[in-house]
């Protein structure tokens, strides 16, 4: 198959793409098609390599209001309903709502979801029912699944054995999740058995790390510092980090010392982080998303995720990463014309870097030939009028398809 005429992510340059046997065989301007082949005429349009949602809960999509509503929008009073919730979990509703839930994804150009998976459930229903799931949509999608332990791993009774279960029976990424730990203690605790653990089994880490107001929390010096002493670096990642924005700036500028010598790589979930942060606050308001530009600047790796769809955290959302990176702009206050315009490596590299995807991503000869195309001819034109993903192609073979919305004005 033969695809003309596509603006390659910046490239200022029409280029062709050609395919076979599932890769990208050739790249270049003006490939003459070969007897038969395929050939689709792009017509200037953006072609990028798929999105990314590197921070998902796919065990949770699809449950809001059930068995009751988050009527104070926190993130603890989230956790509470869940917590019921999760006791009438089976393998099939799991499963049934993940798959809806990656339907949307996929029908917006995902290929790639890192999902956190609640694991403080003896019975890990949830992590059985994905670890299935995985297989079952490879073709489609590609699932990296973390063990999260929502309620906590020393606060949760046997909480250190479930976490070593969950890795043993197929989890690729270890989670924590300090700031709701009982007490700084078991905080700190917490981080260091979930790095010993990661460590042993040679997994990767995500910790929900500070996802709350308080300026005390410090799960993320603890996370860095291991990171760092380890050698683990870029293994590590940190998500939300959303107390960050409410540290004082003197701690900070020590801190960020430390995190540009881990080399840790961050998450942060603009939809969610910013309904859900200074709740408890009257005004001014603080925001919740963390220090984006600040991260960036210093040299860490930043990505965006979605985090839930329609769940007792987040009663919106689908699964569109534009969304996302939109809301980020927003917050992170990054909106010059070059931060627009760059703003797709949030969902791209700089998440394919925290999921450890390596040469494999991209549009270059010799890999897979996975790519989506937009109604558009750059990202700032894509994000600004949140264009249709026209293709989304996985290993050669087109997965979804859109149209570009009809509208009619009468003036």
């Amino acid at each position: 198959m033969l695809v003309r005429n596509l603006f390659i992510e910046q490239s200022k340059e029409k280029q062709d793409i050609r395919i076979k046997d599932g890769k990208f065989s050739e790249i270049g301007a003006n490939l003459a098609p070969a007897p038969g082949e395929e050939t689709i005429d792009a017509d200037g349009k953006l072609a990028l390599p798929p999105f990314i949602d590197v921070h998902m809960h796919l065990d949770t999509c699809l449950t809001a209001g059930e068995p009751r509503w988050n009527m104070s929008g926190t993130l603890f009073e989230g956790i509470e309903i869940w917590s019921e919730r999760k006791q009438t979990l089976t393998k099939q509703d799991v499963k049934d709502r993940a798959t809806r839930a990656l339907r949307m994804q996929v029908s917006n150009g995902i290929q790639h979801v890192r999902t956190h998976v609640d694991i403080t459930d003896p019975s890990l229903t949830a992590l059985e029912a994905l670890l299935e799931l995985k297989e079952e949509i490879r073709d489609f999608a590609e699932l990296q699944i973390v063990a999260f332990p929502q309620e906590g791993i020393l606060s949760f009774p046997n909480g250190r054995q479930i976490m070593e279960n969950a890795v043993k029976n197929g989890a690729e990424v270890v989670g924590a999740i300090p700031h709701y730990e009982f007490n700084r203690e078991y905080a700190v605790e917490s981080v260091h058995f979930a790095v010993g653990l990661a460590e042993k089994y040679g997994k990767l880490v995500d910790a929900h790390c500070d996802e709350i107001d308080d300026p005390a929390s410090r799960g993320l010096e603890v996370l860095a510092t291991l990171a760092y002493e380890t050698g683990m670096k870029d293994m590590v990642t940190a998500s939300h980090t959303c107390a960050m924005q409410s540290y004082d700036n003197g701690y900070a500028f020590k801190l960020f010392r430390l995190l540009r010598m881990s080399d840790i790589n961050f998450v942060a979930n603009p939809l969610v982080n910013d309904l859900i942060g200074g709740r408890t606050d009257a005004y001014p308001k603080r925001r919740g998303l963390t220090r984006v530009k600040a991260l960036c600047e210093n040299g860490n790796n930043v990505a965006f995720g979605h985090d839930v769809i329609y769940d007792p955290w987040y009663l919106l959302g689908t699964g569109n990463m534009l969304d996302v990176v939109h809301m980020g702009l927003h917050a992170a206050q990054t909106v010059g014309y070059s931060d627009i315009a760059d703003s797709y490596r949030y969902v791209t590299h700089n998440a394919a870097k925290a999921l450890h995807l390596g040469d494999s991503y991209g549009i270059k000869v010799g890999n897979d030939a996975n790519l989506i195309v937009f109604d558009a001819k750059d990202f700032f034109e894509a994000l600004n009028k949140r264009a249709v993903v026209l293709y989304n192609w996985r290993f050669g073979k087109l997965i979804s398809r859109g149209a570009p919305a009809a509208k009619e004005v009468f003036f």
